[in-house]
């Protein structure tokens, strides 16, 4: 059960890590499709570059104007944890997540508060897992990794394709991908990051 103090938190959404590559285009879909109900704010450890995105976001939707910014950098654990309080979800697009991202989990869990981010290190996985979930499953805390590419067309397409099909039929999926993208340098960091680590990941 989510212990979150309802209307008494000021936000329903704290995007962390807002200016960076995805951050910023994470923030440019919510200005265009939040509900008006949402209460969203941006956070990160630039002033100047947070007020910089808000007004590309005002082009976008007028309202953005007055978007709440949050000044939090991943390696103060008293920003971040006051940051976990402010909000029902903190989704956070800042990596490499072995380096910057476990203070924030660990504020979310403690908080109560939903947690989401995009990582696809394996390690920062099992490691959040055996180090925060108690306490993330006691506080009502869901923490939900990988929710970028790593995902979106692989579980989520599998789930689709599945529910066009009959049910109660045995199924064996296989799954192809092709994908032009190039990576962003978030991405070739975190790839970096995780081929120097294969010690480390299979500790965790």
């Amino acid at each position: 059960m989510n212990r979150q103090n309802g209307a008494q938190r000021p936000y329903d959404i704290v995007l962390f890590g807002a200016t960076g590559f995805v951050g910023a285009l994470t923030a440019e879909y919510l200005a265009a499709q939040a509900p008006d109900s949402c209460r969203w704010a941006l956070a990160g450890r630039s002033p100047a570059k947070l007020a910089e995105l808000r007004d590309r976001l005002t082009a976008i939707d007028p309202r953005c104007a007055d978007l709440p910014l949050l000044h939090a950098d991943a390696d103060d654990p008293d920003a971040l944890r006051e940051l976990a309080e402010s909000a029902h979800v903190v989704a956070s697009t800042v990596g490499p997540y072995v380096w910057y991202g476990e203070k924030l989990v660990a504020a979310c869990a403690e908080a109560g508060t939903d947690y989401t981010d995009l990582t696809g290190e394996a390690e920062f996985v099992d490691r959040m897992y055996l180090e925060h979930d108690a306490r993330a499953r006691e506080t009502g805390a869901r923490l939900v990794h990988a929710c970028g590419f790593d995902s979106v067309p692989h579980d989520l397409g599998v789930y689709f394709t599945v529910q066009q099909l009959p049910q109660d039929v045995p199924l064996t999926i296989d799954g192809f991908v092709r994908s032009n993208a190039v990576f962003s340098g978030g991405t070739f960091a975190s790839a970096l990051t995780a081929m120097g680590r294969g010690p480390q990941m299979l500790r965790a």
